[in-house]
């Protein structure tokens, strides 16, 4: 498996300090750097890789590390440097190196490592004996995350408590991708994911779960696999179908639950537009609070700012941007929002999800006032509530989950145009629709249950078939 060490310092790694790690291995290891610098290898004397470490990232959202790793890596202050380091899973020795690496960061900036029984870390003083050290040759594209390329994929190797969206899989996946090749992560069956990796888990993309039972399996469809021509693809019994691997089927029901809200505005291209609005004002109206932080990977490290969120959109356009929000510690709370021209205008995909324990009250009850402030604020095209029983701390298990039941869902100005207004004001369901925002160009917010049950499928279907009849450019109108 993967052979990943995370060094959270207390103070700012200096050049003193980076030095002394990278000599960790003595001084005839050779030292390069990729993409400008953002990565740092230590090689063997042939200049092959055995440990890559990345820029250090100051970690400025509380319970980020504590979210990725487990509540023992939390920093008593809240704040740390997050300095990772991955070494080569071809090479014994390379493990110990890149502890040997972290030790020394921590021993003279105080701090943590995870995982903390690392091999190298009893005696950082001393280099590893890294004398006949033979790696394998670089990954293909320089991609210090991949440990495995074929013609048709390359495969990462991880296992963390949960696996994150880091910007070494961020850069593999583009690579990969650029390639024609799929990305597989595969793990033990112990890990979970986070949800800003399962957002992006789409053919050709796979998480791959090593099961004891069956070999392998896909961790969100449980589809058994198998390894063929070079990448994992889904099994055949005798009839030609995909079994389900047992350990996959092992459904825990759970009194925890989680809301998630779906939705989708649209803005004209106006020089002062700031974005964020919309997420912002939902993540407040159902926690109390704004988004603690965003990034473009994992761990989230730069506390909220619409206003660099903006910037961020604006020097990467007219290419899509895509990021990570975070809440506070104490409410559980993710989402991802993607920023995209479009003719109409620029697009805010969201999609937050928040954590609910037991005894804690879901508000379903301010999902209509959030849905009108939206329509008369942000220009709400769309939107969509679900409630779905999983756990609270959000991260993706390899295992099988109830899928969410949609509790209500909304249209704004614009497409209740399209469907027409008097067919959108009147739907067959028992409930009748909330008027949102002016009464000169309203949306309006269907209540579908409260979750609870599979009546909130068939509400939504009878709703879809309705609304679809009324319009013939309503097509794209929940999406």
């Amino acid at each position: 498996m993967t052979k990943d060490v995370i060094a959270l310092t207390e103070r700012m790694p200096d050049t003193v300090s980076m030095l002394a790690g990278l000599l960790s291995g003595g001084p005839d290891l050779q030292v390069r750097t990729l993409g400008d610098g953002a990565v740092v290898q230590l090689c063997n004397a042939e200049g092959r890789p055995l440990v890559s470490i990345e820029a250090p990232m100051l970690l400025q959202v509380p319970g980020e590390a504590a979210r990725l790793l487990g509540p023992d890596a939390e920093p008593a202050s809240g704040t740390a440097w997050w300095i990772e380091a991955r070494a080569a899973t071809s090479v014994p020795q390379a493990e110990e190196l890149a502890g040997a690496f972290a030790a020394r960061l921590t021993m003279m900036l105080g701090g943590t490592i995870w995982p903390p029984d690392v091999p190298g870390t009893t005696d950082p003083a001393h280099p590893v004996d890294t004398s006949g050290i033979t790696a394998v040759p670089a990954p293909a594209a320089a991609q210090p995350a991949v440990d495995m390329l074929t013609p048709r994929t390359a495969i990462v190797l991880q296992d963390r408590p949960v696996v994150p969206m880091t910007s070494w899989l961020s850069e593999a996946l583009r690579a990969a991708l650029e390639s024609d090749r799929g990305l597989q992560i595969v793990t033990p069956g112990h890990c979970r994911i986070s949800p800003a990796l399962r957002s992006v888990l789409d053919a050709p993309t796979r998480w791959v779960v090593q099961d004891e039972r069956c070999g392998y399996y896909d961790g969100t469809s449980g589809a058994v696999l198998r390894w063929e021509d070079g990448a994992f693809v889904p099994d055949r019994d005798e009839s030609g179908e995909t079994p389900v691997a047992e350990s996959f089927a092992d459904l825990r029901p759970t009194d925890e639950r989680r809301l998630i809200v779906s939705f989708r505005t649209v803005h004209a291209p106006e020089a002062d537009l700031v974005l964020g609005g919309a997420l912002e004002t939902v993540w407040r109206k159902l926690t109390g609070a704004p988004p603690a932080g965003w990034s473009t990977a994992e761990p989230v490290n730069v506390p909220w700012s619409r206003r660099q969120l903006t910037d961020l959109a604006y020097e990467r356009a007219p290419r899509p941007t895509w990021t990570a929000v975070v809440g506070h510690p104490d409410r559980p709370a993710f989402a991802t929002l993607r920023v995209i021209r479009t003719p109409k205008g620029v697009e805010e995909d969201v999609t937050l999800t928040l954590g609910y324990g037991p005894g804690e009250e879901v508000p379903l009850a301010e999902l209509p006032a959030l849905a009108d402030e939206l329509v008369t604020r942000y220009g709400l095209a769309s939107l969509v509530c679900q409630l779905r029983e999983a756990g609270r701390d959000l991260s993706v298990p390899p295992r099988l989950e109830l899928p969410p039941v949609p509790v209500g869902f909304a249209l704004g100005s614009e497409e209740v145009r399209e469907v027409g207004r008097a067919h959108a004001s009147r739907t067959p369901l028992r409930e009748a629709p909330v008027r949102l925002g002016p009464a000169s160009r309203p949306g309006y917010y269907y209540g579908l249950g409260d979750g609870e049950g599979p009546e909130g499928w068939e509400a939504m279907k009878t709703l879809m078939h309705y609304l679809r009849s009324g319009g013939e450019d309503f097509a794209g109108a929940a999406g």
